[in-house]
């Protein structure tokens, strides 16, 4: 019984009470309509209270058909009414938040599809040009060859972009799961140093490894790819005669690796950004497509690490990665 049902009860407990004390005809029937007028006033009152509040929740959810951010008016705490209308208030908690997120994942679809399109746009316009001027029966061999490795070129930047999309895809998504296993730190980087040590040799510049033998728990694969891309930045911002070095440190909560160079550096207007796909800053090479650095920040992510940059503008950039102990 409800407490207002409790109340009806001790009153008409009391009126009865009241015409057993009085003992008179007359006075007991005053006393049992003053009563019976009471709880028909009461239940008027209850009844009209009753269909405003089940009014104002037929219209909240009339309303909130169309929009979901509509918030819901107070609620009380008590009688079965209010139980409804708490119920129906976390459906459309839930139905909000369910729509919030189709909605975010219906803008980063539509951003991904746009993005995948102009990045490819180049190569294929070139790769047509070239198919057209093949097309020439008065092409000579040797010119025949050279379009025929520039369309190969193209067409394999256009395969690493769209592997490269997918990854990072599949990450942001959280589908692509990282398997673990021991490493040794000093192996994992000898084989990163040996990838890329043409292109610093290309480029002349030198890079440097301090790393202590220790062992971390990480996804080979994937960290060697993080790591690469982050190196490979560095060296492609580095002048001739310069150097990129690595640095790294192991204590019970993490392992962090330091890469830092004394390359061109990176602008404040830039810096906030380097890590978002597709962001080329202004220093950029023309060939960059501005997802390296994205693709390295969501595989440490992955890996509940952290990646952060720090750089001063003809001094050079530090990146700060931190792995920490599983």
């Amino acid at each position: 019984m409800t407490a207002r049902g409790w109340i009806k009860a001790a009153l008409a407990a009391a009126a009865l009470l009241l015409c057993a004390v009085l003992r008179e005809p007359s006075r007991c029937c005053i006393v049992l309509g003053i009563f019976a007028a009471g709880l028909l006033a009461e239940n008027l009152i209850s009844e009209l209270r009753y269909r405003r509040r089940l009014d104002r929740l037929i219209g909240y959810i009339t309303r909130v058909q169309d929009d979901l951010s509509l918030a819901p008016p107070e609620c009380a705490s008590e009688g079965q009414l209010d139980i409804l209308q708490s119920e129906i208030y976390k459906v459309v908690a839930l139905l909000r938040e369910q729509y919030s997120g189709e909605r975010q994942q219906k803008e980063y679809l539509s951003d991904m599809l746009s993005d995948i399109s102009h990045q490819i746009k180049t190569p294929l316009t070139a790769i047509q040009l070239m198919t057209e001027l093949l097309e020439h029966p008065d092409l000579d061999a040797e010119k025949r060859m050279e379009y025929a490795e520039k369309i190969d070129l193209q067409v394999g930047r256009i395969t690493w972009l769209i592997r490269n999309l997918l990854t990072l895809s599949q990450l942001e998504a959280g589908v692509l799961k990282m398997k673990p296993v021991q490493i040794r730190l000093p192996e994992l980087m000898q084989e990163i140093h040996s990838a890329l040590e043409i292109m610093a040799e290309v480029k002349g510049v030198s890079v440097e490894m301090q790393v202590p033998d220790a062992a971390i728990s990480a996804d080979r694969h994937w960290l060697r790819e993080a790591l690469m891309n982050i190196i490979k930045n560095c060296i492609e911002h580095t002048d001739a005669g310069g150097f990129v070095r690595i640095t790294a440190m192991q204590n019970n909560l993490y392992t962090q690796l330091t890469v830092t160079d004394n390359g061109c550096g990176i602008s404040k207007t830039d810096l906030p950004h380097i890590f978002e796909r597709f962001y080329k800053a202004e220093n950029a090479s023309a060939q960059s497509v501005g997802i390296g650095l994205a693709l390295a920040k969501q595989i440490i992510n992955a890996h509940g690490g952290t990646v952060e940059a720090e750089s001063e503008q003809g001094k050079g950039t530090t990146f700060t990665v931190r792995l920490y102990t599983q």
